[in-house]
């Protein structure tokens, strides 16, 4: 495999040439507004929340803006994940709200993949939908022994579906070179993030919603949205802005842009997947600390995509989803160790995004009624299926509706503040250079201990 002059390297993603490249755009706001509900922000948060307030409530005066296009940011560069992760971990919630709440918050993201589904289902999207679930892989004796006591965690708690497995019944599921072990559930399906987007936002635009494009917004204050355009006064405003929130001058703090970056390979013939298999089409990780993810695409590519340069100092994003060519080549390399049948395969397009983290690795959303003001958001790279659960929760507390969503242990969850420059960014690289020599000792020693630099960078990181 090589990345070379053919590879296209940004453009937002693959996902938008694939469809057949960026959207000329809708119009920008080009007035003062009065509307009902403001949100900021055309990813999949946004696009959720006003899906739902406007089934819930026709009529209701809904305007989304967004400083770019629909899905601009991660909700058009992700992986395609569409599974049940709880952001930051179920045992979190169970410590701070008691057991039975981190149940609900898991029960309730293993129904969002069902929902999801269903909405696709009902509004004809389609989004190259596959539920072939999530497989894990271990390449090494301490990542076999992470997911054995994750499995053997998850045993404790009821209705728990992880299956452990051993080498030879990984390898049924995927043949990974060097894998020792893996663990599979069913709650996860593949995707096109980009055709979800693109439908999504069709299907709100024809409950009534309008979709500004085009649209940055500078400042977020109770009753009211400026844009470089104008004023939008609503009773609600709904800050849905994820990874670029940092980009807001009174939320630098708020939640840390992180980048992950990811390659995509031409189709590769049937004679690759008669080696490997893959033929259920589950989502691929692994359980390295810097770890990696990946689908086999609708038309068998591979989409394999890791953490690169994770964070670029002062909370600064990028453009266009241009990434460094020495993640293009890391990523290039794994795959190749992964998959050395693939190596002849060019690369066709890498790119990059950011995601939201917040300072205690946690999701949340949240109303709060005194001043109007909505948010959602910090999903760590989760965001496929929470936005979607976020999305509901918020249309329920914009409504006034006291539903089961609305008393999950996320709502009105707050994390501290981020430290100020540079010690943010000296915090992030310690703690993923600490996280890529415990991948590297782990490898070679063969021990199944976690090695003592991960423990490290888990206590600085606040996991």
């Amino acid at each position: 495999m090589s990345a070379d002059a053919t590879t296209v390297n940004g453009e937002v993603s693959f996902w938008w040439r694939d469809v057949g490249g960026l959207p000329a755009g809708r119009p920008p706001q080009t007035r003062d507004l009065d509307v009902d509900v403001c949100i900021v922000g055309a990813g999949f948060t946004g696009l959720w929340t006003a899906y739902y307030l406007a089934r819930s409530q026709p009529g209701l005066r809904i305007a989304v803006v967004e400083a770019r296009f629909a899905g601009f940011g991660a909700s058009g560069r992700n992986g395609g994940w569409l599974t049940n992760s709880v952001t930051g971990g179920r045992e979190r919630y169970a410590r701070s709200h008691g057991r039975d709440a981190a149940i609900a918050q898991q029960r309730a993201l293993n129904e969002t993949v069902d929902e999801v589904i269903a909405v696709c289902a009902r509004e004809g999207i389609d989004a190259d939908v596959h539920r072939g679930g999530e497989l894990t892989v271990a390449r090494s004796a301490a990542q076999f022994a992470r997911l054995r006591a994750f499995a053997a965690s998850e045993a404790a708690w009821p209705g728990t579906d992880v299956v452990l497995l051993d080498a030879a019944a990984t390898a049924e599921h995927v043949r990974v070179e060097r894998t020792v072990g893996g663990l599979w559930h069913p709650h996860c399906a593949r995707i096109h993030p980009v055709k979800l987007v693109q439908g999504l936002a069709a299907a709100v635009e024809r409950l009534g919603v309008t979709i500004h494009e085009r649209t940055p917004v500078r400042e977020i204050a109770p009753g009211v949205a400026r844009t470089e355009h104008g004023t939008i006064r609503a009773t609600q405003v709904i800050r849905a802005t994820e990874g670029f929130t940092a980009t807001l001058p009174a939320e630098r703090r708020t939640w840390l842009p992180m980048n992950s970056s990811m390659i995509i390979t031409e189709p590769l013939p049937a004679s690759f997947w008669d080696e490997v298999g893959w033929r259920g089409r589950a989502t691929l990780g692994d359980a390295a600390h810097v770890y990696m993810y990946a689908q086999r695409t609708a038309d068998d590519r591979i989409a394999f995509g890791g953490r690169g340069v994770p964070y670029r100092f002062g909370s600064r994003v990028d453009v266009d989803g241009s990434t460094q060519d020495r993640t293009i080549a890391a990523l290039t390399a794994l795959l190749r160790e992964f998959f050395p049948a693939a190596t002849p395969a060019p690369v066709a397009h890498a790119w990059a995004g950011v995601l939201g983290v917040p300072r205690d690795w946690a999701a949340t959303v949240g109303l709060d009624p005194a001043t109007g003001l909505g948010w959602a958001g910090g999903y760590v790279g989760t965001g496929v299926t929470a936005t979607n659960l976020a999305g509901r929760t918020l249309a329920d507390l914009v409504l006034g509706n006291d539903t089961d969503r609305t008393r999950l242990p996320w709502v009105a969850h707050r994390a501290r503040r981020w430290e100020v420059e540079p010690l943010r960014w000296l915090a992030v690289q310690g703690i993923y250079g600490a996280y890529r020599t415990a991948d590297r000792r782990e490898s070679a020693s063969g021990s199944p201990r976690t090695s003592l630099f991960a423990r490290a960078a888990d206590r600085i990181a606040a996991r």
